[in-house]
């Protein structure tokens, strides 16, 4: 492609009327300009300004030179401060594969406070318990727990340390004993999660006293949804093993029994997790930011 320098500094000179105006608009010196002013003039075989030692005007040619030349770098101008714009006020659309669970408790009031002070921002979340490849399938970002992010990804943490809660409603148990120690939950139906990462039903982890349990109980139900396991639970069809803020307000308002609390640790919460700085648009770092957990 040529190189459009020389028209650009020919339209200046042709609006100025002054080598020593637009030299100086430019950023270059008065010869250096009018050197590249009569390269052009070579290279088109026209003279394209009439210069004297008070004034300089354009030519007929240099005169439908500049009516056609610079509206046209006008417009290149336009569009370029456009884009400047995009870059101040950040546009687009962030595409995020994320769990049931943190999709709920973290992102979702996150974009609440988020996207009314950016309407030209998308946000597109895929529910999603797989471990999911973002790069090759398309997505900006992912979420899961801080253990599970690939080493080559870059992690921000977007939430507090978790607990979780094994719970039942009071029906339930007063058709079934309460669990003391994780054997006991051997003896009570359980409502399970099916997840495609294990392959088959996700083990409840409980610890106590550096002393790992990994449950893997009976029961009529096995779901891959957070609300069905929640309700389950609440029409006492079973014990359920469930984020603990998820289920708080119902104990709270004795709609659910908590057993096991002890058994309960906590353990460290979400990361957002994306490939690389470099390739971060400037909605998602601008969404990155606000999603950053900065503890209490």
């Amino acid at each position: 492609m040529q190189n459009f320098n020389d028209l650009a500094a020919f339209a200046t000179v042709a609006r100025e009327r002054s080598f020593t105006r637009a030299a100086a608009k430019l950023g270059v010196s008065p010869s250096a300009l009018s050197q590249t002013i009569r390269n052009l003039e070579e290279r088109l075989g026209l003279r394209l300004l009439t210069r004297t030692t008070r004034s300089v005007a354009s030519t007929e040619a240099g005169e439908r030179l500049l009516r056609t030349v610079a509206p046209r770098f006008e417009e290149i101008e336009a569009e370029l401060a456009a884009l400047s714009e995009l870059r101040e006020k950040p546009a687009g659309t962030v595409r995020i594969t994320a769990g049931e669970h943190p999709a709920i408790s973290v992102l979702q009031p996150a974009l609440k406070r988020f996207l009314p002070e950016y309407p030209d921002i998308q946000i597109e979340i895929i529910i999603d318990y797989g471990l999911t490849d973002i790069v090759s399938e398309g997505y900006d970002a992912g979420v899961r727990m801080g253990e599970q992010v690939a080493k080559d990804m870059i992690a921000v943490r977007i939430g507090p340390d978790m607990r979780m809660a094994v719970v039942g409603s009071p029906a339930y148990f007063e058709q079934y004993s309460l669990p003391q120690t994780p054997q006991d939950l051997a003896a009570h139906k359980c409502i399970n999660i099916r997840l495609p990462t294990y392959g088959g039903l996700f083990p409840w982890g409980l610890e106590k006293d550096d002393r790992e349990v990994k449950v893997r109980g009976e029961g009529q139900l096995v779901f891959n949804s957070l609300g069905m396991r929640l309700s389950s639970a609440l029409d006492g069809l079973g014990v359920a093993y469930i984020p603990e803020d998820q289920v708080l307000p119902y104990i709270a308002e004795g709609q659910l029994v908590r057993v096991l609390e002890d058994w309960c640790p906590k353990f460290p919460g979400y990361h957002l997790y994306y490939p690389s700085r470099r390739h971060s648009s400037p909605a998602l770092t601008l969404l990155i930011e606000n999603l950053r957990y900065r503890g209490n």
